[in-house]
């Protein structure tokens, strides 16, 4: 029997393709802003699309930011995708706006120093040694990004041993970005896995082989 996964419905995000994605790793899928589904699925996965204030607004509608920090807090897995990646950050600014985000991390989603944005298209990344989220995936893969936003400086500090530090990936366009992020239960990529291809269902079934 497959593991369960719920895709959040929050008003933001690929939700049907990000479904697809992850039902073509074997897993059990369902696409639901309903609480107690989320809370007690297997793996949660939070997609986004638009504007960070937006996607914020609508999360604490569905009251999707309680269900990540209760789900993180017991050790259950939470995926975000793109905007459902920047709003686990501590905030985020937009048009001179800043909006609170989870604070799971501190840090900031700020415009992208590109000559050219959106960043729109396929990128390579530089995933740290010991990587689960892409394991098995040469150093030349390509991930599908579409964003005028990231954070570009990692601010998350641990200072003791006995705690692992997150393993955080990094792309480049422009300057530097924060492209994923693995820490504990919670992982979080900026580019789309459910848009990357054959790249992108490798690194779904892993995270769902961790379930």
């Amino acid at each position: 029997m497959g593991k369960n996964v719920v895709v959040l419905d929050y008003g933001s995000g690929n939700l049907r393709s990000a479904q697809r994605a992850v039902e073509r790793t074997g897993a059990d899928v369902t696409v639901t802003s309903d609480f107690d589904a989320a809370m007690n699925a297997d793996g949660l996965l939070v997609p986004g699309v638009g504007a960070f204030e937006a996607c914020m607004r609508g999360l604490k509608e569905v009251r999707g930011d309680w269900i990540i920090g209760r789900r993180l807090s017991g050790g259950r897995p939470v995926m975000g995708i793109c905007v459902g990646m920047q709003i686990l950050f501590e905030k985020g600014v937009e048009h001179g706006v800043e909006t609170a985000g989870c604070d799971e991390w501190p840090g900031t989603v700020e415009p992208l120093d590109a000559p050219i944005v959106p960043h729109m298209g396929w990128n390579t990344v530089d995933a740290p040694e010991g990587s689960r989220m892409f394991a098995g995936m040469d150093a030349d893969t390509r991930f599908y990004f579409v964003h005028s936003y990231g954070v570009r400086t990692w601010e998350l500090e641990v200072h003791s041993a006995r705690i692992n530090a997150p393993l955080v990936t990094w792309a480049t366009h422009g300057q530097p970005f924060v492209a994923a992020v693995e820490n504990g239960p919670l992982w979080a990529t900026q580019f789309h896995p459910e848009k990357s291809g054959d790249a992108g269902a490798a690194l779904l079934t892993n995270w769902v082989n961790t379930l």
